[in-house]
């Protein structure tokens, strides 16, 4: 069953065309990749759908039962906020019948003309409130966030000294919330590091409803997703499989098309060749043949649809200027801090000549900080480090300095390498997706994505043989990823990578070192082979923690000893809990005959009194039914006499 369907979905801001006869369903529990380069269109897509933009023609449909949770990339932006605040933003409606009903509750306490009206309206805002969550929707909210990871500290804290992953989790419990069951998830990684990513990963593998996620990371979509879109020229193209699998059905599909094309003119060329032939005839019948043969070659130059041609390779290498020592760099014992506890220490590594080495580790732990003892920016609070003979260093900061905004792109590369020809360094830039015109743009006007390309093919370029790159494919868009991949799988020098990206690590990495607070344990291989030894580590433990039959015997006569005592406390709540149930009944079945009572009525200050009486008693008797409820559950789970 569908839960949207969007038809001919059309958006232009000016004259420039974003999206353009877009068309698609998406079924119950379907979790899609969209893809697409930078300023295609991914979010524009998502504000039609969430309404926050008005389509120029075309529309969308929802189910009835449909529910819409939109993910933004830039979300909390109070960042005084409490978490837990911004939290309860979902229940706006619901904090806002609760401040009308104390508004109402003053407005009687001052004995107005229209008392009953008001008494009226009170009592309906009342029940629903009731009826709507109200009472426990705090409640909720904070079991959410428990449930997500939060402390009881962190619940309290400033949105601002959250973490981006935290963060991210605080927009993923508003959607839990919200009872959405079709979200809009656009850059959830963003700002994550990889544990973080993981927890969102198996969040929505095993998430029930549906949703769509922008994403630049391939890994995660293989991970989450079973079908593609891709915004590609205002239109949207649809592939079964996740991100790779949609590569291979993208790439299929065109030299089916480019097949079907040259079919197409083949025949068309046939057809040519017999109205050639009939013109020779020139006899009556042939005129007739000859006009049905251009009927038919008018049919088929109607269909022909030529596929875009792809791209010529380029022929350009990058090159280290020198081989270097095999010995490219060793470290022991590396520790720093910053006045106040140590942020890591015995960090010991050896990095040899050709390898493409990864450092990956949670955020915060300091990777950023070992990079640059390593550049003598910071030094060491204790240990070492040396590098080997003819080692040039090259370095990728995250944070993008280091180009010149007067310059465009092809003077910024030039001016460094004068003596390269223009045809060199067109075809250089093109590595890096600068092609034709582009080749001019402003440094000035280009975006953070394009920053990063022109300082990548700068470092390329330097010809250094030891690169030492902090996050680089921050700001980098798919098409874009894949350009740096590319270049770095040529490149003949040694690397040091800092990166969350596990796509990249799993394609290039020859050994991973995950830094903690002890020291960085060194895995050799891939992401994937990383994730395989992590996996054997683990179940080792789990194996040497695991008690012998004596004690597994012992245990569970232990532990059926605990649990036939909390079951006998159980039962003893509920029997409790039924108790104040009935008199809580009892108690309210008195009040509201009291309040029926007609010499009651005339007696305005009784009649608050009973008023007042009977919505803590209703209050009361809420609190007590949901805790008989779970006391239910409970018993009905675990008690098996």
């Amino acid at each position: 069953m569908a839960v949207l369907t969007a038809f001919n979905l059309t958006k232009s801001f000016g004259e420039d065309v974003i999206l353009e006869d877009v068309s698609f369903e998406i079924q119950k529990g379907e979790h899609i990749g969209l893809v697409g380069v930078n300023g295609s269109g991914k979010t524009t897509l998502f504000k039609l759908l969430n309404g926050e933009y008005i389509p120029d023609r075309g529309g969308f449909s929802c189910a009835r039962e449909t529910r819409v949770g939109y993910m933004e990339q830039h979300v909390c932006r109070d960042l005084e906020k409490k978490a837990f605040d911004e939290v309860m933003t979902v229940f706006a409606s619901l904090l806002e019948t609760e401040r009308e009903i104390e508004r109402l509750t003053e407005e009687i306490a001052s004995s107005p003309n229209d008392l009953n009206a008001l008494i009226l309206r009170q009592s309906e805002l009342n029940d629903r409130f009731i009826a709507e969550g109200g009472l426990t929707c705090r409640s909720r909210a904070r079991s959410t966030l428990l449930g997500l990871g939060f402390t009881e500290a962190q619940i309290e804290m400033p949105i601002g000294v959250l973490s981006g992953g935290q963060k991210a989790k605080l927009q993923l419990a508003k959607m839990l919330l919200s009872d959405a069951n079709l979200l809009l998830l656009d850059e959830p990684t963003n700002h994550l590091d990889i544990s973080s990513v993981e927890w969102l990963e198996d969040f929505l593998k095993n998430y029930s409803g549906a949703y769509i996620v922008i994403s630049h990371d391939r890994y995660f979509l293989d991970a989450v997703t079973a079908r593609t879109f891709e915004i590609e020229g205002t239109r949207l193209s649809d592939y079964k499989g996740g991100y790779s699998r949609s590569r291979k059905l993208k790439e299929e599909d065109r030299l089916s098309r480019e097949r079907v094309y040259e079919n197409t003119k083949r025949e068309i060329k046939r057809i040519e060749g017999i109205i050639e032939q009939q013109r020779r005839f020139n006899q009556e019948r042939n005129y007739v043949t000859i006009a049905s043969k251009q009927k038919q070659i008018e049919r088929l130059a109607a269909t022909l649809d030529k596929p875009e041609e792809e791209p010529d390779p380029i022929r350009f290498r990058f090159r280290a200027s020198q081989r270097g020592g095999n010995d490219v760099l060793w470290a022991e014992g590396l520790g720093i801090s910053f006045g106040g506890p140590t942020l890591f220490r015995n960090v010991d590594l050896e990095i040899k000549r050709g390898e493409k080495v990864f450092l990956i580790g949670p955020n915060g732990c300091g990777k950023t900080s070992l990079l640059k003892i390593l550049l003598g920016i910071y030094a060491p609070t204790a240990g070492t480090f040396d590098y080997g003979v003819g080692i040039d260093v090259g370095y990728y900061d995250q944070a993008q300095g280091n180009l010149d905004d007067t310059k465009t792109v092809i003077n910024e590369i030039w001016d460094l390498h004068p003596t390269m020809t223009q045809t060199e360094v067109r075809s250089a830039l093109a590595v890096f997706l600068f092609r034709g015109e582009e080749v001019f743009k402003p440094i000035s006007g280009l975006s953070g994505g394009e920053r990063a390309r022109v300082l990548l093919l700068k470092l390329m370029l330097s010809k250094a043989n030891f690169l030492i790159l902090d996050e680089p494919t921050n700001h980098l868009d798919i098409s874009s990823l894949e350009a740096l991949e590319d270049a770095l799988l040529g490149y003949d020098g040694t690397l040091l990578v800092v990166s969350h990206d596990r796509y990249l690590i799993n394609k290039l990495a020859t050994k991973i070192y995950v830094l903690s607070p002890d020291g960085a344990a060194l895995y050799r291989g891939n992401y994937d082979e990383y994730l395989e030894a992590r996996e054997k580590e683990a179940e080792r433990r789990k194996a040497e923690e695991e008690p012998t039959p004596k004690e597994e015997a012992k245990n569970a006569y232990r532990q059926k000893k605990e649990n036939a005592a909390e079951i006998r406390r159980q039962r003893a709540a509920l029997r409790r809990c039924e108790q104040a149930v009935e008199a809580a009944e009892l108690e309210l079945e008195r009040l509201n005959a009291l309040l029926s009572d007609p010499d009651t009525a005339s007696d305005y200050e009784r009649t608050m009194e009973l008023t007042a009486q009977i919505a803590a008693v209703r209050e009361e008797l809420d609190g007590q039914m949901e805790e008989w409820e779970t006391l239910n559950i409970w018993l009905e789970e675990n008690d098996r006499e």
